[in-house]
């Protein structure tokens, strides 16, 4: 299936400062990522950053980027621009892969992308694992995900999903919501332009915004759990660890 690959940046973080060019193995860290998505099966990867520092970076390195504007709200808004800015059918399938995801499995992208070519009713996809440790279950920096029979989304929260009220034995673990994402083109730019929901400020999560609007999100539950990402300067240092070991 026919898909593109699109890597939102943006310069600034308040806990990592300019993250995106960040040093993995030689190579600014969006640089990885897209060498990443390229080893998936998308027809093009492009990176849709906010300053034109990154897309020197990227360029030099062979990627394609686009640059879009600097007061996006959200890297919904800024996925929106490039799809525009690359003229994208509103059929066209979308996988959004995080800038701070330099370990991501390319196979990955390919089940997210794929999604939504068997699933008509859904405008998004994306994914999730089990959660093995308990105390994981428990941190409300982990996102967990509940899914109905056909493996959509019934909701995402912060807080232990489903609850084991009982504590039956045989109950299925709680499902770790991965962030990545796939849209058709034409609900990405849509998406932006719908109001918040109440639930999406309370939990600061903004695929419930989807939900509340009544679309569906189809979800792909991988065996293991996806690479370490980055948001912060230890992140950082152990991803360029896990590279040299395993990559580099």
């Amino acid at each position: 299936m026919s898909f593109t690959v699109l890597i939102p940046a943006r310069l600034a973080s308040t806990r990592l400062p300019n993250k995106p060019l960040a040093d993995i193995g030689g190579a600014p860290m969006i640089v990885r990522v897209a060498q990443a998505a390229l080893r998936s099966g998308a027809n093009q990867v492009v990176v849709a950053c906010d300053d034109a520092s990154i897309q020197t970076a990227c360029e030099k390195h062979g990627i394609k980027a686009v640059l879009t504007k600097v007061d996006h709200p959200s890297g919904s808004d800024r996925l929106a621009e490039a799809c525009d800015k690359l003229s994208l059918a509103d059929d066209a399938i979308v996988a959004n892969v995080q800038g701070d995801e330099p370990l991501i499995d390319p196979r990955l992208i390919d089940e997210v992308a794929n999604l939504l070519k068997n699933r008509p009713l859904a405008g998004m996809g994306t994914a999730a694992h089990a959660i093995e440790s308990v105390a994981d279950q428990s941190n409300p920096n982990i996102v967990k995900v509940v899914l109905d029979a056909q493996n959509h989304a019934l909701y995402f929260s912060r807080s232990l999903i489903p609850f084991n009220r009982d504590g039956h034995a045989g109950a299925p673990k709680p499902l770790r919501h991965v962030g990545i994402y796939s849209y058709r083109a034409g609900f990405l730019r849509q998406f932006p332009k719908l109001p918040q929901a109440p639930i999406e400020v309370s939990e600061s999560l903004e695929q419930l915004r989807a939900l509340w609007h009544g679309h569906k999100i189809a979800v792909h539950v991988s065996e293991a759990a996806p690479g370490p990402g980055v948001d912060t300067p230890e992140d950082l240092e152990r991803v360029r660890k896990l590279w040299a070991s395993t990559i580099g």
